[in-house]
């Protein structure tokens, strides 16, 4: 069984990944194209809690049809979050400045982290009840908010949730040392991995809940209720929790899965109930070969940011495209902030003919 609301669910998801991930210079960006400093969130914060819920969402219907296979459910969940976490890895290296520091080299990443979310995900769905599954959910993010805010880090206190001082952080840089993707803290640390992964059993509820039998409408329309129910709880939630992407705390986990819920329920009702879908195929493409997608444009942009051409070693390839293909009538017509989304639209249109092109041929990369 496939949606064709979750293949463009992920496959939006995807796109808006590129897009803010591929700036034309990152010295001009508009605000809702990039992230919240600390606190807050904007736009940009909601696309990795989006990917992480939609690859939840895919679980029940993945494992459906893994069941009975030679290979087994067990072994395929192993392999597959050991290939993305050294994919991570690949792209962490492919990313970082030359020449490779390995004694500062970041661990985690983006990839890692939905490693590790497949791994704690897929099999507990396989061999547990949907019950148990809530109340593991639940408690991850309670237990999560009561850490944080009540167990005190030595030499800071209890509840401070700065970039330097809260349990988080300090918990990455006693296993991780200075293995971080920031200079004193990690965006995608160990601790902050539990809320993430409530965040992606949403995902996993949500997927259950579609593929049960039934009115297709009505279940379009719990969701969304549920959606709105999740996302009111972490707004409120955060009074008290901050909502904060880089500690993804309990606050943020609420109401990125809301969202992403009522997101979903809506594409359901257009794309599967009422079958809109003459606009979907780019998403479709993009949401069918994700890994493919995210990976290639990732590891390209970091290539053009780092090639230099010609006599003039100090401007990157990517400067060039930017500067003579946008930047020169841009600027002059539409500001500087306009031109570098220009840059990243096209980017993305790039990528878009590319992955269309697979899916004609068929060409699905997966692990």
């Amino acid at each position: 069984m496939r949606f064709e609301s979750l293949d463009v669910f992920r496959g939006l998801t995807i796109a808006a990944m590129i897009l803010v991930s591929a700036p034309g210079t990152w010295d001009a960006v508009y605000w809702p194209l990039d992230h919240a400093t600390w606190n807050g969130w904007t736009p940009t914060d909601l696309i990795f809690p989006f990917l992480l819920f939609a690859m939840g969402a895919a679980v029940p219907v993945a494992l459906a049809r893994r069941r009975g296979m030679p290979t087994g459910v067990h072994r395929h969940v192993i392999r597959r979050a050991v290939v993305l976490f050294g994919l991570g890895l690949l792209l962490n290296a492919i990313e970082a400045k030359p020449p490779l520091i390995w004694t500062t080299f970041p661990i985690l990443g983006v990839l890692q982290r939905i490693a590790i979310f497949f791994f704690n995900v897929a099999w507990p769905t396989e061999r547990t009840s949907t019950r148990t599954q809530i109340v593991v959910a639940a408690m991850s993010l309670a237990a999560y908010w009561a850490a944080m805010t009540m167990i005190p880090v030595p030499g800071v206190g209890a509840g401070i949730l700065t970039p330097d001082g809260n349990l988080a952080t300090f918990i990455d840089r006693r296993v991780l040392g200075m293995h971080l993707s920031h200079v004193t803290w990690e965006s995608e640390g160990l601790l902050s991995t539990v809320p993430a992964i409530a965040t992606a059993l949403c995902g996993v509820f949500a997927g259950d809940w579609l593929m049960r039998p039934g009115s297709k409408r009505h279940r379009s329309i719990v969701l969304w209720i549920a959606g709105a129910g999740a996302t009111l709880v972490g707004l409120l939630w955060d009074r008290t929790f901050p909502i904060n992407k880089n500690l993804w705390t309990s606050s943020f986990a609420l109401l990125t899965a809301g969202v992403a819920a009522q997101l979903l329920a809506l594409g359901h009702w257009a794309l599967d109930v009422h079958r809109w879908r003459r606009w979907s195929a780019p998403f479709v493409a993009f949401g069918r070969n994700p890994l493919a997608a995210y990976f290639l444009s990732v590891a390209v942009d970091a290539v053009l940011t780092r090639w230099t051409i010609g006599a003039r070693s100090d401007a990157p390839l990517k400067w060039e495209l930017y500067s003579h293909a946008f930047a020169s009538w841009a600027v002059p017509c539409c500001g500087a902030d306009a031109a570098s989304l220009l840059y990243a639209i096209a980017y993305v249109a790039l990528w878009a003919a590319v992955v269309m092109f697979m899916h004609r041929r068929r060409v699905f990369l997966a692990v």
